[in-house]
């Protein structure tokens, strides 16, 4: 969670509203109950950690399953993530319910901590398995883009930005579907009014994902934003490696703002290729979902996309890097 992002100068989203629990005793032993276990849930390992929130298994007696446990620490977590972006999150995922989102299931706040509960996917993220194949083949590319990009137009229908799509935040379930995930700078309220899309200038995400219009410091259609992200995921599927170099922030901003270039690799297809540079080109000319849906790619057979999936889980790893985040952007 170490995202740093710019004042949005749009009106907040208003605060979802946190139960608070004060810790309860255990009957039988007398041992005070922590939040968590006073709520159903035994907490387990950590499977992700940041600067100021961390990520564990618990099971859950009320849904008889595992779930994810995302817990803030009110005293290491910046104000402006506080009083903003996290009631901002939270309000938008409660109101989401989708076979390719990360499901929200309970928020809990305490004086020192906001827990966040959440659908647990078993078999860690599309950056796992790339990193465990190299590569993927254009059948699960496929079928795991054309989840993705169903999970992001169902939230743009609704009026719901991600803004930090990218491989470490597209998770997979036990059946290997892709579960979106992490709307930490997500905002919602961003339909058209009287016919006009409304323009962000919260500079957020990740460097190598970030659109040209990000990196740059000016507003933007965070719709077309999240579509470049897309694209950037779609690259590295296919190619296994990033399009862009964020080393350098320069030489990126420069890399962005060029003609995608793709390695001479034989396995990718023309067709992808071609959807490829038509999503990463300028915000004036990118394609949106509806015209991605329709694309040539993607209209392979369903049936033959799913029958490549593979059932080995063994490549499942919880020791995943993150890709640098993206700094506050100097005008």
């Amino acid at each position: 969670m170490a995202t740093t992002s710019m004042t949005d100068k749009y009106s907040d989203t208003p605060k979802a509203s946190l139960k608070t629990t004060e810790d309860k005793s255990d009957e039988k032993s007398g041992r005070k109950l922590t939040v968590l276990e006073s709520h159903g849930y035994a907490i387990g390992k950590t499977i992700g950690a940041g600067s100021y929130a961390t990520v564990k298994i618990a099971k859950s007696d009320r849904h008889d399953c595992q779930v994810a446990v995302k817990i803030v620490s009110k005293f290491q977590a910046p104000g402006d993530y506080l009083k903003k972006f996290l009631p901002r999150e939270i309000e938008v995922v409660k109101g989401l319910k989708h076979p390719n989102l990360i499901r929200f299931l309970q928020a809990i706040e305490t004086t020192h901590r906001v827990y966040i509960i959440m659908e647990y996917a078993q078999c860690g993220s599309l950056l796992d398995a790339i990193r465990r194949d190299t590569f993927i083949d254009e059948f699960r590319s496929r079928r795991w883009f054309r989840q993705l990009l169903e999970a992001v137009a169902y939230c743009h229908e609704r009026g719901v930005v991600h803004r930090d799509v990218k491989c470490e935040n597209v998770l997979m379930d036990r059946n290997l579907n892709v579960k979106l995930s992490d709307f930490g700078f997500a905002r919602g309220q961003m339909n058209k009014k009287n016919g006009i899309a409304p323009l962000s200038e919260t500079f957020c995400g990740s460097y190598a994902y970030a659109s040209p219009e990000i990196l740059k410091g000016v507003a933007y259609l965070p719709q077309l934003s999240d579509v470049w992200s897309m694209g950037v995921v779609l690259y590295a599927m296919v190619y296994g490696r990033l399009p862009f170099d964020d080393t350098n922030y320069s030489q990126l901003l420069k890399q962005v703002q060029s003609k995608v270039t793709f390695p001479k690799e034989p396995n990718v297809s023309q067709a992808c290729r071609s959807l490829i540079s038509r999503i990463l080109v300028p915000q004036r000319i990118r394609l949106d979902i509806d015209r991605i849906r329709n694309d040539v790619w993607l209209s392979v057979s369903l049936v033959e996309a799913q029958t490549s999936t593979t059932s080995d889980l063994s490549f499942i790893k919880k020791d995943v890097s993150v890709v640098r985040d993206v700094r506050r952007t100097q005008r």
